[in-house]
Order: structure tokens, then sequence, then C-alpha cells
């Protein structure tokens, strides 16, 4: 076994610092079949877009390529699906279509076979499972790339949910990270990558996807967003069963009939007031509470009644009080139309500033983005859009945003399209501005410390 690699992690929020390096040979073997798997699909699948192209035009070609990229990555596994999902947020550094394609992957995925959930099961119980169990349904309420979800029934007559974790599937996401983290280190060296902060990046991760596979943080997770929305009557985290919990499986209360359902089918009455009410969630997740559940795609949101249900914290990350602070000084920025205060805020998080970056051009870009996007007719403001051109800015002027300060914000992004649904009018901008206000005055005693040089 070679050392462990240390990751930017933070083990409070369910993020490892440390991930195991596998064997020489074990990564040798697995990275030859990775390499000779991915060749033998997309070498195919990039002739196709090249003859597509010219035909149908760059964009076609692009997303025929990358929904064949997608596919592999879904063959590849459960941690290359996992990297794939988190990565399909950057649109920093990904192409826009290749995000889309890659957002695709939060839909549900093969769930466990009878035998795969018999094993699970006994894995996390052992011997134990009739004496706790009067039944647990084979089949799954949801499925994911890392575990699935299946109701049971108590010995005593109590129905819960139980979340399991893929039998063996620890030491596969293990080698497949440890390849992903060897490729981002050596892009580093090469030309292309240089300057980019590839380690940074992906050590953050690959320290997420790992902490997912922690579900004993994963429950001091939900005990904690449940505890922060104990107050509020429209936001449902499910209980945690401590007593039902193993390392391998998660117990929860149940919450029937929780399925997902087209916007369509939710009573156009009772729409804009569930989109207000995520909005207002994740706000009060990132302004005022500073710990943020960033995985919120539509398979972990789901609305129950006039309540948004919550599930699966296993990417959490708990803000430090000065991001947390810059967070809330960015907002109200855009909120109040201050464009200059929105682009010192971007420097001063920066992780990495290039030698040669013309800073105040930077900022002056920045200030020229929130004159546009302030005040325009909310149906007009796309917060992806926004991100999307404040993404591109940084790339081009050589500010490489840390991860600590971008995965929370683009938390926003991956709900847009669940609350655009809901409610195409809904004002992001003046939704923000009573939670800013409030995290403002909570936070003033913080003064974020400028950049060095």
């Amino acid at each position: 076994m070679l050392p462990e690699k240390p990751l930017p992690g933070d083990p409070s929020a369910g993020l490892p610092r440390t991930i195991p390096r596998p064997s020489r040979l074990a990564m040798a073997l697995r990275g030859g079949y990775v390499l000779a798997s991915t060749v033998a699909h997309l070498v195919p699948a990039a002739a196709g877009a090249a003859l597509l192209r010219p035909v149908r035009g760059r964009a076609a070609a692009g997303r025929f390529f990358y929904r064949r990229l997608v596919r592999h990555l879904q063959r590849l596994g459960p941690a290359p699906v996992k990297f794939g999902q988190i990565m399909g947020t950057r649109r920093d550094i990904l192409p826009p279509l290749l995000c889309d394609e890659l957002g695709r992957l939060h839909d549900r995925v093969r769930p466990m076979t009878r035998r795969e959930l018999r094993r699970a099961v006994a894995e996390a119980y052992g011997g134990s499972t009739d004496r706790l169990f009067a039944r647990i349904d084979p089949a799954a309420r949801g499925s994911g790339s890392i575990a699935g979800v299946h109701h049971a029934v108590l010995a005593d007559g109590r129905e819960v949910a139980l979340k399991l974790q893929r039998p063996g599937i620890r030491r596969r996401m293990e080698l497949d990270l440890a390849l992903i983290r060897a490729a981002a280190e050596l892009g580093e060296k090469l030309p292309p990558g240089r300057g980019v902060p590839l380690g940074e990046l992906t050590g953050f991760v690959c320290a997420a996807v790992l902490g997912q596979l922690d579900f004993a943080t994963e429950r001091v997770n939900l005990t904690e967003l449940r505890r922060n929305f104990a107050e509020s009557d429209h936001v449902w985290i499910p209980e945690v069963l401590p007593e039902l919990c193993r390392p391998t499986c998660l117990a929860m209360e149940f919450i029937p009939d929780l399925v997902a359902r087209p916007v369509a089918e939710i009573d156009p009455a009772r729409r804009p007031r569930l989109a207000a009410r995520t909005v207002s969630a994740v706000y009060q997740m990132l302004f005022l509470d500073g710990f943020v559940h960033c995985d919120l795609h539509p398979g972990n949101v789901y609305f129950k009644g006039p309540r948004v249900v919550v599930l699966d914290a296993g990417f959490s990350v708990r803000l430090d009080p000065i991001v947390r602070r810059q967070f809330a000084d960015f907002f109200l920025g855009l909120a109040l139309g201050r464009g200059r205060q929105c682009g010192e805020v971007v420097v001063d998080s920066a992780l990495r500033v290039a030698p040669d970056a013309d800073v105040a051009g930077f900022v002056d870009r920045v200030a020229d983005l929130v004159r546009r996007n302030t005040g325009v007719p909310a149906k007009e403001f796309q917060l992806t859009r926004f991100g999307t051109e404040l993404f591109t800015l940084q790339r081009d002027f050589g500010l490489y945003a840390a991860s600590e300060f971008v995965f929370p914000l683009l938390s926003l992004l991956v709900i847009e399209g669940t609350v655009r649904d809901l409610d195409p009018d809904i004002d992001f901008q003046a939704a923000a501005r009573p939670m800013l206000l409030r995290a403002a005055a909570a936070t003033a005693h913080l003064a974020p410390q400028r950049r060095a040089g």
C-alpha cells in the first residue's frame, strides 16, 4: 500500500482529509482497464462527432460525444459517476453542454439485485435481521450509485427507511478515486493544466465522494440539518434512528408517498409557494447556518404537501465564518447592484491568482456583469447564466476560486432548474435580501482578510 494522500477536507463536515492509496499493481491493472475501455468507447464516439459536425453543427456534435462520455462513466462504476455528478456543476471548468449531460447522472440508476440486497443487509446487521425487522421490501424506493433506499417494517410494526450501502463498494471507489487524483496531479504538470489548481479541485471532489461512504458522518449531517430547521414548518428533514444505524446502513423515519413527480402534477396554486420555500431553505443554509447541503439535485429534493423534503446529506459542507461572510457580501452586492464589491469579494476569496492577472480589469468586468443583472425582471435573471459568465471571467483573467467558496454557491445553481420549473417568475435577488441583511448583522464582527499580493 502507498501512503495515504492528504485532501483538503473537513472531517466535521463529512469530508475526509486523506484518501487511501491502493498498491501500484492494483492501480496499474485498474488503470489499464479504464484506459482500454475508454479508448474502445470514446474513439468511435469522437469519430461520430467529427462526421456529425459539418452536417448538424458544433453543438449537436458536442452533445453526441458528451452523451456517450456520460454513458461510459456509468459503465465504469460509482466513483466516476459521483465524480461526474459533482463536476457537472463546475461550469467554470467544463463546457456547458458537457455539464448539461453530466446532470443526467442524477437520474435513477440500476437498483441492487435481490442477492446484492441480501448481502447488504447481512453486512449491516449480521444475524440480527429477523429479530429487528418483520419485513424489508426488496423493491428500492430510491437507487443511487452508492446506496439504495428500501422500506422496512420493524418487529414492533414501525415503518422505517433503510439506506443500504452497495456491498463491496468501498474498495472499488477508493481505487478509482486514487486513479482520478493521480491523473489530476499529472494534469497540473502538463502545459494545458499549468497554473490551474486541478489537484485542489479534484481533492475536494474526491473528499466529497469518500464522505458519502461515511454513513456515520451523514447521520451527524442529517441531525444537524434537522436541528437547523426545527423551527420551520416548511422544511422536512427525516429523523435519524441511531439505534438502527450501522456503518453501512443509515436508518431514518419513513416518509410515505415520497415519489419524484413532474412539476405539472403539482397544483399550480402551490408551485410559487414551494419555490419560495425551497430558495429560502438554501439561503438559510448559506447565509445564516453556515452548514450547506451541496447536492440538491432533484433526486434529493421532494415536495410533500406544503413542505420541502430534503434527503441524502452525505455531501454537506460547513463554511468557515469568513467564507460565510464573503458569501453574504457577494450576494448583497449583487442584490444592491454593488458590482465592484462583488468583484473584490471574488478576488479576496480566490485560491490562486495568476502572476500576470489583471485584477483591476477583472473587477471592472464583474462590476459590468452585476450592473447588467441588477434590476432586470425576475424572469430574465438566471443564476446559471450569471454563474457561468462569472466563472468564465475567472478563468479568462487567471483567478481560480477555492472549492470551499464555489461548491456551496453551486448548490444554488443545481437547485435553480427545479425552482424555475415551479415558478418561472421567482426573484432570486429579492428573496435573498432579508436573509442577507440578517447575515450581515450576525457576521459584522468578521473582517475578511484581503488576499496578499
